[in-house]
């Protein structure tokens, strides 16, 4: 009998240990995504992108929300040529992997392609991207004065980038 009642006791422990380590966690990844705060809101304007020999431009939005309690944050972007035609819709997903200590970036084209990417902080906004096999595309964003500017650049090196992308949009609620 004693035995079953310790064994209880045991399991009981164990599962409040395993929920305070659960609820730690919740809150460094709130504090974590909490410093992307900068990205959230509703975000109007164009660019261009260049692929090969063409150039096109765009106009479009970015919504960008808190989600979960402050856990992970959703981004919609949905962009269209002077035609009218959409020519980049996207869902992303940003979070923070307390395990890993770093923010993972997922995300979904309307063209099928998927991807997890790591995403940082740098000293005067945020930074992404992704290998590829011809080398390395990367995403650069600042958010200041109700701005955003975003460019994409690609490398083979590593060392030399060439632009590729550029959008600016400014915050609109």
């Amino acid at each position: 009998m004693k035995r079953k009642i310790l064994f209880a006791a045991f399991v009981l422990l164990t599962g409040f240990i395993g929920v305070s380590a659960q609820e730690s966690n919740g809150e460094l990844q709130r504090a974590e995504v909490k410093k992307l705060e900068s990205m959230i809101g509703q975000w109007k304007g164009s660019g261009w992108i260049q692929q090969g020999a063409k150039r096109e431009t765009f106009t479009g939005t970015e919504t960008v929300q808190r989600k979960l309690d402050g856990l992970a944050i959703l981004v919609e972007g949905r962009f269209t040529n002077p035609e009218g035609k959409v020519i980049h819709e996207t869902l992303a997903v940003l979070d923070f992997n307390t395990k890993d200590s770093k923010y993972r970036f997922r995300t979904y084209l309307a063209t099928g392609m998927s991807g997890e990417h790591d995403f940082k902080l740098i000293s005067d906004g945020f930074e992404w991207g992704f290998q590829i096999p011809m080398g390395t595309i990367r995403y650069t964003i600042k958010t200041a004065n109700n701005t955003w500017l975003e460019i994409g650049e690609f490398s083979k090196d590593g060392k030399t980038w060439v632009k590729f992308f550029e959008m600016k949009l400014e915050k609109v609620k």
